[in-house]
């Protein structure tokens, strides 16, 4: 089983998210044997924003990049994604990697009865973390917006682990991440 651990967060050493994902791929080394992880940071290497550029494949170092995202992505056949609240949304960072994964006629098609995912058969995991208590509520773009995206490319096996309100005093981060590392998925066995 092939897994790709993304990081997403601008805060290094001091992320609840980097901590979880991290708790959760050592947990999933622990009880899968052979099971392959690629690490990627996107906050350390970034992907850069689509430009014309980038959408003309005029540029052949950006081209050969994006195709190896786009290979990483596909042959992963699961995703543990950390995914902090900046302003409401997905760091920027994120929002570049998805752009470059979610491209008609490699991860989705358009049919006459509407649009096709066809990357259906991974599993997702989403550590979404936040400063307040977003979790459920209108101010959460996100879970939906990420949920929409992976279910968008065929993907229905998607799990999230919330930490909220990390911001709000150092006991409501310390029973937040207690909360997620309470709640960590197990591995699927049968993916090994």
């Amino acid at each position: 089983m092939k897994l790709l651990h993304l990081d997403t967060s601008a805060l290094g050493d001091h992320s609840v998210s980097r901590q979880l994902t991290s708790a959760i791929v050592a947990r999933w080394q622990a009880g899968l044997d052979g099971l392959e992880v690629e690490y990627r940071d996107l906050d350390r290497d970034p992907i850069p924003h689509l430009s014309g550029r980038t959408l003309a494949g005029s540029d052949e170092l950006e081209r050969a990049r994006s195709e190896a995202t786009m290979q990483q992505f596909l042959d992963a056949d699961a995703i543990v994604l950390g995914a902090p609240m900046y302003n409401f949304g997905i760091p920027s960072t994120l929002k570049a990697w998805i752009d470059r994964v979610a491209v008609n006629g490699r991860t989705f098609r358009y049919t006459a009865n509407g649009p096709e995912g066809l990357a259906g058969g991974k599993r997702v995991v989403i550590v979404a973390s936040a400063g307040g208590q977003h979790g459920g509520q209108p101010t959460d773009f996100v879970e939906p917006y990420l949920r929409q995206v992976f279910g968008f490319l065929g993907i229905t096996d998607i799990e999230v682990v919330r930490a909220d309100g990390i911001g709000m005093s150092p006991e409501h981060r310390e029973a937040a991440i207690a909360q997620a590392l309470g709640s960590l998925p197990e591995p699927l066995r049968d993916a090994a």
